[in-house]
């Protein structure tokens, strides 16, 4: 073998192990995990849309995204059953409960079981959003009464069994948090069995981070995967990931946001996601998860 080819050879079986190491092989007949699979957006907008499927076929919505990722979203769903038997909304933002908005909203064959969340009420809202926060979450609420539908409201440190994967409340709306509040009022849950477990935070702030890492569930947070909080950047700070401790983190985050681009290339704008990335190159993270990829598989 030639001098220098055994570090390369190791260097691309390790990047190969590295690569796998945060998804099993393929499901088959046998199969003993959920799937997850986080969806791409479908607009220039960032979003969050991730779908759940049990080893029985159970159907488990998080957000869906904007009212334009909707269609998408729809047919998703439709090729697996067409039934959803728990919808949870993490917090009252369109990019986040737009797509459902908008399904609830058109007559179709989709069938909805429980819709899950912790948001604020009205009054809430109309103090501390701006403008296109309350006519966004009006324009929800208006949806559920249409369709006769309700939020069942979750509960700091609740567990809810499906077909197996456990997904325990570890936060729930924080309406004492008026810094960044629509976001810091993000609901975060924990998907687990016994193969993995994914750690969903929707668009949570340093402040409800913080708030988190102090809290009865803190013990809780450490994770194979970690959903990165607000579309990575600008959410939870370093020291919670660190405590999260993940090997691999799920990115709804697009290209111009990945790469902090306004228009002037690499670096030219003001998020803060290329230091969130450099955080989790600290934890020499496995993979990436990234939705501007297209849809993102894992089992």
């Amino acid at each position: 073998m030639m001098k220098g080819a055994v570090p390369v050879l190791l260097a691309l079986l390790f990047s190969l192990a590295a690569s796998q190491a945060c998804a099993a092989d393929a499901k088959g007949p046998d199969a003993d995990t959920f799937t997850l699979w986080q969806l791409p957006n479908q607009t220039t907008s960032q979003m969050m849309s991730y779908v759940i499927q049990t080893v029985h076929g159970k159907v488990v919505v998080i957000d869906g995204g904007m009212v334009g990722d909707a269609p998408f979203l729809a047919k998703f769903l439709m090729d697996r059953g067409g039934r959803v038997e728990d919808w949870f909304i993490t917090h009252a933002h369109d990019d986040h409960l737009g797509a459902l908005t908008a399904i609830l909203t058109e007559a179709g064959t989709l069938q909805i079981g429980a819709i899950r969340g912790s948001l604020p009420d009205q009054a809430w809202m109309n103090q501390w959003g701006d403008g296109g926060e309350r006519v966004g979450y009006e324009l929800f609420r208006q949806a559920l009464e249409g369709a006769g539908r309700r939020v069942e409201e979750l509960s700091l440190g609740q567990t809810i069994k499906i077909d197996g994967v456990g997904i325990e409340v570890l936060g729930v709306k924080n309406p004492e948090i008026t810094k960044n509040p629509v976001n810091n009022s993000s609901i975060v849950l924990r998907l687990s069995d016994a193969k993995k477990s994914v750690l969903f935070l929707a668009d949570l702030g340093t402040e409800g981070g913080e708030k988190l890492l102090k809290g009865p569930y803190a013990d809780r947070l450490p994770s194979d995967y970690v959903q990165m909080a607000h579309h990575g950047q600008n959410g939870v700070g370093e020291a919670f990931y660190q405590r999260v401790h993940p090997s691999c983190c799920l990115w709804p985050t697009p290209r111009w946001l990945w790469d902090n681009n306004s228009g002037g290339g690499v670096g030219s704008g003001r998020w803060k996601t290329l230091e969130v990335r450099a955080w989790m190159d600290k934890l020499s993270i496995k993979r990436h998860y990234v939705m501007f990829e297209g849809i993102q598989e894992i089992k």
